[in-house]
This record gives structure tokens, sequence and C-alpha cells, in this order.
């Protein structure tokens, strides 16, 4: 969106018609609220964007049907050249026409007509500029169909407007609905605007609208209907001494047969034109910022240097985008519908004075008239930024314009300001919703995004953090490594956005497009659920939405959507159960003895990324984390929801831990985000290990720099070599309850070198203990630094029987750390692991390959002889 400078924000509300309670659609669902279908189509008018067009911000559906529309708003309009009284000049004049003409020209290339051009809907800004206000909503109202009033001034209506009447689709006497208005109908509009403005008065005024109408139609039966309006209104002599190329620009608008009336497009072309033509350029629609043109490529220096640099009245915040500042305007305590009740737009009235008619046998009527607030009152109310400006007076000029520290940078702090530090460890729920936070925040992502893919790591960096709501959807974008712009072919019911029937024909156009560029995976349910986040915030962009569903899918959700995925399924699945085993021990014991296990609750968690069980709100803030790890952190997460509900599934048995998940509680997110990066910090790389994960990406600069992920690498994506994790089959991956480890993974995480010692973390003691379970003459022939030599022989018997374990004494000491066991046998290292686990030790794991991965290294130590 384009700055604010010297515009303002404006609101005005309508009503959209209230649908019969008693009736259902064809499937036998309620139907769709009218205010529902405006909200879905309005989205896509926040992105049409011009120079001669008020920018749309924000809609807002409130009781009772009512919506509140936000745009880009002037006080002055044409209305103040109609209060003058006298002709305009015939420069202004002109000005205007081509301007106008450009609005709509712009307009009809989206498929849109205004429908309600009228004098006080044609503003002008600062310098003189026209700026066309309300021109969606014709389009928002499906042709004025979904409200009970017309779209448009009696006044200003094309002929065939006023020919066909109007409409409701609940009218029983109408069988169709009339053809929508077309790009010629506007023409006749302005046609009326400019004579008036060369008459110097307003047309039709003092007549009523009945007889107003008629006259506009009898019109049809004169040759001139331009001198035929001079004389009805007594300006016959003006509008004679107007140039006669101007006069002609009159009669072409005015011509009564729409077939024989010219577009926006051809009058724009027109000779009387040509003088002031050559002083408007070509709009360049603003390049997004996933394309492969240029962003730069329209920017030109002045030619004083010292030009950018001058600041009239520090007026920092008339810089940023509209909706930046109607979004800061919510946070500082805007509320729409005060300010429109303030204005007495809105007006609210006891119960007892909205009762309904009613109507006696002798046909005497008691009750209300019709209550003609839900008419349209196109009222448009300024919204006051005082509170705002106010409430960002401390902050300094230098937050607008943050300088970007340098990438190499390890040091993992915010570029915000530090007067804002202490804000940063507050609620993320605070965060979002404090204005200065947000403004900081928000400026500072904005240009590092523009910065894109140049600054991409500073984005990962900042990200950690947290991510502004309002620019979530390009952050996830490039988190996701998106390159460039997709060109595509032409459920989430409780939101009101997803749920509009705009909402659902992109939903089928994204999933259509997935499913068709990618034939060798099927649809399956729940890839909906997945597709609504990407789709909600890019609502307009639906070529993003599928770019970054088409690359969100392969890294979490690799052949997941296969047309026999069972394996996948299940390979993810018994990780999973490892992953419980491995951090809640207790908690695992105690699923699996009541036969609890998660193929009954965890498919849908992952099969849609916990979409299908969370809200839209938390979503947003789990998947900001998300993002930000490999492909394991889903096992994370799903930990610390289980952990979340840890009391009550222990105290609990088969059938109440099956209604316990049908109707899943409610779960801190921030929490749950806070405790998966903890998890994640203590799973050793390779514990998650799967083979069917997405394979290793070919290395090669991809003119993105280095990918960095929030915690680690992915183990999936690190080069194979002798000492890295071998796959497992199914049935003997799901046998062991611990998950394996890779020796490079051990080796990593005792910080072994060749020929050194072990070395300590900050605490003195390794975060890790290796326990090896050879007997005691293998163990003196060559072992791990530091490692502890329980042998597997004094607990379990030839027969796999436990004698006794001393590794339970042994062992408290270390309760806590990862236990690495190693072994020669993977059957004996998976069975000492699984009875400490059974014991309840948390971060048990065993050594993949035994012993013999570690041999061929050097790194195993042998004691000196005792002299």
């Amino acid at each position: 969106m384009r700055p604010l400078k010297d515009a303002q924000l404006g609101a005005f509300t309508f009503f959209a018609s209230a649908l019969p309670h008693d009736v259902c659609g064809s499937n036998g669902l309620p139907l769709t609220p009218n205010s529902i279908k405006i909200l879905g189509r309005f989205q896509i008018l926040k992105t049409i964007t011009h120079p001669r067009l008020c920018q749309y911000v924000d809609i807002s559906r409130g009781k009772h049907e009512r919506l509140i529309v936000v745009a880009e708003h002037y006080e002055k309009s044409l209305s103040d050249f109609q209060r003058q009284g006298k002709p305009a000049s015939l420069e202004k004049v002109l000005q205007i026409a081509y301007e106008v003409l450009e609005g709509l020209e712009f307009m009809n290339k989206h498929g849109l007509v205004h429908r309600a051009l009228s004098a006080h809907n044609v503003l002008m800004d600062c310098k003189g500029n026209v700026k066309l206000a309300k021109f969606g909503l014709y389009h928002m109202t499906d042709h004025g169909a979904d409200v009970d009033f017309p779209i448009g001034y009696p006044s200003y209506l094309a002929p065939e407007v006023i020919a066909q009447g109007s409409f409701h689709p609940s009218d029983p006497s109408r069988d169709e609905a009339p053809l929508p208005s077309g790009p010629k109908t506007d023409v006749w509009s302005l046609g009326v605007l400019l004579f008036e403005l060369c008459a110097g008065r307003r047309l039709l005024q003092n007549i009523e609208i009945s007889e107003r109408l008629k006259f506009i139609l009898t019109l049809g039966c004169m040759d001139d209907i331009v001198t035929v309006l001079a004389e009805e209104h007594g300006c016959l002599d003006t509008i004679k001494e107007l140039p006669a190329n101007v006069l002609e620009l009159l009669r072409k608008c005015l011509i009564f047969l729409p077939s024989k009336r010219p577009t926006p497009a051809e009058l724009l072309g027109d000779p009387v034109f040509s003088g002031i033509s050559c002083h408007y350029t070509p709009f360049l629609k603003p390049v997004s910022l996933f394309s492969s043109s240029l962003r730069c490529a329209h920017l030109e220096l002045p030619d004083d240097i010292s030009d950018l640099c001058k600041d009239d009245d520090d007026d920092y915040l008339s810089e940023r985008a509209i909706d930046e500042v109607y979004h800061l305007w919510c946070l500082a305590g805007g509320d729409l519908e005060k300010e429109l009740t303030n204005k007495e737009i809105i007006q609210s009235k006891p119960p007892i004075c909205t009762l309904p008619n009613f109507v006696l046998e002798d046909g005497e009527s008691f009750g209300q008239g019709r209550d003609r607030s839900f008419l349209l009152d196109d009222t448009t109310v300024t919204l006051s930024l005082c509170q705002l400006r106010n409430r960002l007076k401390d902050v300094a000029g230098e937050a607008y314009y943050p300088l970007l520290e340098d990438e190499q940078s390890s040091l993992p702090q915010s570029n915000s300001s530090n007067e804002l530090s202490a804000t940063v460890t507050l609620p993320l729920i605070i965060r979002e919703r404090d204005t200065e936070y947000q403004l900081i925040r928000i400026i500072l992502f904005d240009r590092l995004l523009k910065a894109y893919p140049y600054k991409k790591n500073l984005v990962w960096k900042e990200a950690r953090v947290d991510i502004p709501p309002l620019v979530r959807g390009l952050a996830w974008a490039a988190l996701l490594g998106i390159e460039i712009e997709v060109d595509i072919p032409r459920c989430h019911q409780y939101d009101e956005l997803l749920s509009s029937p705009q909402g659902h024909i992109k939903f089928r156009r994204v999933l259509k497009a997935w499913v068709v560029s990618h034939p060798d995976l099927v649809y399956w349910q729940g890839l909906d659920s997945l597709c609504a986040p990407f789709l909600y915030l890019n609502f307009n962009n639906e070529a993003l939405a599928y770019a970054c569903m088409s690359a969100f899918i392969p890294k979490y959700l690799y052949n997941f959507f296969l047309k026999d995925n069972s394996h996948v399924i299940q390979e993810y699945l018994t990780v999973f159960s490892q992953m419980i085993a491995f951090h809640d021990p207790e908690l695992s014991n105690h699923l699996n003895e009541i036969g609890f296990i998660p193929d009954l609750y965890a498919i849908p968690w992952f099969l849609t990324m916990f979409t299908h069980v969370f809200p839209l709100h938390k979503i947003f803030h789990l998947w900001d984390t998300l993002l930000l790890g490999n492909s394991s952190f889903p096992f994370c997460i799903g930990v610390a929801i289980l952990q979340q509900l840890r009391d009550r599934l222990l105290a609990n048995g088969f059938n109440e831990c099956i209604l316990l998940f049908s109707d899943l509680p409610e779960i801190d997110i921030e929490r749950c985000v806070r405790e998966s990066i903890t998890l994640f910090c203590w799973t050793p790389k390779s514990a998650t290990y799967r083979q069917h994960a997405q394979p290793p990406k070919v290395a090669g600069d991809n003119g993105f720099g280095k990918t960095t992920t929030y915690y680690s690498s992915d183990y999936q994506d690190m080069p194979k070599t002798d000492l890295s994790r071998e796959p497992l089959a199914l049935c003997d991956l799901k046998a062991e309850v611990s998950p394996r480890i890779s020796a490079e993974d051990l080796i990593d995480l005792c910080e072994l070198s060749l020929g050194g010692p072990t070395k300590r973390s900050r605490a003195g003691k390794p975060k890790i203990v290796a326990v090896d379970i050879r007997s005691v003459e293998d163990f003196g022939r060559g072992h791990i630094s530091s490692s502890i030599n329980i042998s597997f022989n004094t607990a379990f018997s030839s027969d796999g029987e436990l004698l006794q374990c001393p590794a339970t004494g042994v062992l408290q000491n270390y309760r806590g750390r990862v236990i690495v066991v190693i072994g020669h046998a993977m059957k004996s290292a998976a069975m000492f692991a699984a009875h400490l686990v059974k014991v309840n030790f948390p971060r048990v794991c065993i050594l993949d390959g035994g012993i013999n991965k570690l041999k061929p290294t050097g790194l195993l130590t042998v004691p000196s002889p005792q002299i």
C-alpha cells in the first residue's frame, strides 16, 4: 500500500440484506449471511492501488449484518465546486475529466465498475488531484444484490440503469436479475458531473426523484441531450460558450444509447486531452516482493541529493503505509463503531422501539415504520489520528529508519530499539497489542523484507524474537524460501473470511492447482486445513499462498499425500512414540500400558500440522516458530501438547483418554511453543531420523545465501558418511522403545576431537553420558572417554531375563542428561535402554551400529596400565 501522506482514514457503514432464518441452501446447510459474502468480495479491493483511487484498507462486520468500511479519505470533493455557484475553469474541467477517466479505466481493467459516481465521491487531494471514493461498493455487494438500497444516485444514473429498475433476490415478482452495469454506465455519470462543473450548478436537484427518473428516460427522444439539459436548467448561454472540443466531450459522455457511448479507455484517447495527457506518466503497478521483476527499477535520485533529507514537519507517521497506520490506530485504542456512534451515524435504540409492525383484523396498523437507519447513509467519518500520534510522540525519528546490523553477527538480540528491550520479555499476546513495539517491529520487518533475499538471514534472526501479525504472510514466505512469483491457473468455517463464497472459490483454486502440479500425490482430507493459514494471510495473492503451501509440504510432510502413505505415517508415528519415551518415560509407559497409542490421536495432528486441532490465531503463533525449526520440530510440539495434558492422562484409562482427545481441552500455545523449543534443544539431531523424510537438497548456491534454521540444521539434509544412521526396517524400528542416534551425533555431543580429551560444558559437566554395556574386558580394550561401563551380562541372562540392574543405582547421579547406550549387539542395547525407560529414566537413546561404528575413528581410549 502507498504512504498515508496528506490523506486521512475514513469510515462509512451500511447494512447487508438480512436472510430469512428458516431457509437453507441446496446442501441443507444455513445460507451464508450476505455480510460474510460482502466481506469476502471486499478483500480484492485492498489490492487495487492507483493514484486516482482511494485505497481500501479494511472491512469490519458487526451485529445485525452491519458492515463498516475503512478507506483513504480526503475532505475536499467536487461538491465544493458546486457550492461556489459558478462554472469551473476549462483547464480544471479537463483535468478532472482526464483524471476520473484514468481511475475508471484502471478499474475496468480489473473488472470493476463504479456505478456510484457522484460529486461527493470524487475527492480531491491537497494538490487538487482526483481520488475516486466508494468505487468498490457495487462490486462488494454483488452489483447491489446483497443490500436493500440501490447502488448509485438518481441524478447521475445512466438511462439504462434507470430502465432496469430496482431488484432484490427475494422479490418473487422478478425472475431474473438485471445484467450488471458496464463501464459505459460511469461515462454517463461523468458526463453529468462535467456538465455541472461547466454550468456551475447541480442538475435535477429541485425535482422529485420520480420526476428526475422520468426526465432522464425521456432524453432518449432528444437529438442533442446537452442542449436540452442546458435549456432545462437555464444555462444554455454558458454551455454554448464552451470550446467546441469540450462541448463535443460532453455530448460523447451523454449519448443515450450505451451501444454508441464510448468507454473510459476510448475517451482517454480523445483529442480534447491532447494538451494535458503529456503531463501524466503511465501508472506502474508496484512490484510484489516475490516477483522476478526488479523492485528498484523505477527509483530515481533527485538532481539535488539534499532534497532527500528535507523534513518539513518531521511527520514520520505519514510516510508509513496506510494499512500500517490503520493497524497502529486500532492498537492505540481506535474503535470504529465508537467513532461512528459519536458522529451519530450509528444510533442505538431501546428494544421497544424496534418492534415490527402488526395489523389488526380491521386493517389498522401499529408499530414502527421502516427503519431508515438500515438504508445507506454514505457519510464518511474521518478517523482522528490524535490518539495514535500522542501514543507515538516519544518514539524517536531514528526508529522510522533503522540501520540494519551486519548479517554475520552471531548475537541473538533483535535490531529493535533498546528502549523496548523490556517489552521483548513480555508474553507474545501483550507484545502484539503494544503500539510502540509493533511500530518498531513492523518498520524493521518492512525494511528486511524489501531487501529479501539479500537480508534473509536477518529475517530469520528477527523472526526468532517474534513476527508482527501485519507482515506475517510475507515473513512466512521468506522463511520458506519462496524465490519468485508462481503463476497458477485460473473449511475453517468458524472464520468469516475463509467461510465466505470468495474464500471457498480461492480454496478450490489453490488446492486444485496443488493437486494438478503434483501428479504423484493425491488430495487427503485435511489438506484444506493445511492450506487455510497460507490462504488467510495471502487472500489476495493465491499464487503466493500456493507457493508457500508447496514449499511447506515437502519440508514437513514429505510423501504424506501419497496414495498409499501407510509406511510414511507409520514410521512417523513410531518416531513420535520414541520421542515421548525419550522426553517423558513415565507418560510413555502409562500410555503404552492402557493401549493409547499415537495412531489413535496424532494422525490429524501431523497430517495437518495441528491446523485441524487449533484455531487460526493459535496456528499463527505456533507456525511462527515451526517455520524456524526443521522437519523434526513437529515431534516436539506433539510431546509438548501431551505434557500440558500430562496430569489428566496419567490419572485416566483408555476410555477417558479417548474422550479427552475427542474434545481437546484449551492448550496454552505460548507455553507449548516455549516447551517445544526446550524439547528440541534436548533432542539429538539424528534421534528423529526417518528414511521416508525429504531427501537431502542438491548442494549449490541458489542465490539466497546459506540457509539457517532456528536451532540446528536438519539431520536429513546433512551429507551421509560412515558415521551416519543406517535405515531401519519399520518392524525393527517399532521393536525399539528408545531412539537411535548416529556416531557423528555422539561425537558432537561428547565434543570429542582426534587426539584430544573430552571437552566440558560451562557447568563443568557434559550434557551427555555414554553407558558402555560391553564386558569389562572389551571395555578395557577401548572405549569412549568418560563413559561408564555397566556390563549387560551382569544385568540380563542369556535369554534376556532381567537379573539385576546396577545401572539404576549408578545412573541416579546422571539423571536428566542424555544417556547413550553403547554395545556390541543392537538387540542388547535396545533391551538395556528399554529397561531404563521402564524405570522412568528420561533421555535414553542407543548408539546406532554400536561400538563398531566408533572403532575406525581412533577416538576410543585405552586405560593406562597400572605401574
